[in-house]
């Protein structure tokens, strides 16, 4: 009896021991934290759902979006070094996207579009000038400016836009995919 109990105090210390070994080699990486699914339930999902929030939030801390309105393109940085650029269109007169320091607020694939003068709703597809995905970054009582696809690409490099930044859908998929909510976008005049 004694023998046994000896045996499931070691296993039990040796699987306390490897867990903390994992965790401390995780902490000194910076990996994100491991999650496990014990039990097929609710809770265990939620605890995976927030581990990948820490993956996503661990994105937007690292990679932020610099828009030169004077030049009409979006910059991607990942740890302060130029991933990619691309060219966009912009806020017309009277229409102007806003200048400053801003946070991604909000994302969605295949959005539908309200127009902000007449209130009609456009639903995703190719008649829906929002294209394919939505990244939002200001809002207000009146609308929502962010990044989006097209379906008129010809406007891109211009200043046509009711604020928002217009891009080529292969552009903002791309985008999309190294952005999460959180990630900052800093609009340059």
């Amino acid at each position: 009896m004694a023998r046994n109990e000896l045996l499931s105090r070691s296993f039990m210390f040796l699987s306390f021991a490897t867990a903390g070994l994992l965790i401390a080699a995780q902490w000194q990486t910076g990996a994100p934290a491991l999650s496990f699914r014990l039990f097929p339930d609710s809770q265990s999902q939620t605890r995976l759902l927030a581990a990948h929030a820490n993956v996503s939030t661990a994105a937007a801390r690292t990679v932020r979006l610099v828009i030169d309105l004077s030049d009409r393109e979006v910059s991607v940085y990942k740890q302060d070094k130029l991933q990619v650029t691309y060219p966009v269109a912009v806020g017309q007169a009277g229409w102007e996207t806003p200048t400053g320091t801003f946070k991604v607020t909000d994302m969605e694939r295949d959005p539908k579009w309200q127009h902000p003068i007449t209130q009609a709703v456009v639903p995703p597809g190719e008649d829906n000038p929002l294209g394919s995905r939505w990244i939002g970054f200001w809002s207000d009582d009146m609308g929502q400016v962010g990044f989006h696809g097209t379906n008129q690409e010809d406007g891109i490099g211009q200043a046509i836009s009711h604020g928002c930044v217009r891009m080529f859908n292969e552009d903002i998929e791309a985008m999309y995919a190294q952005v999460a909510v959180g990630t900052t976008v800093i609009v340059k005049p």
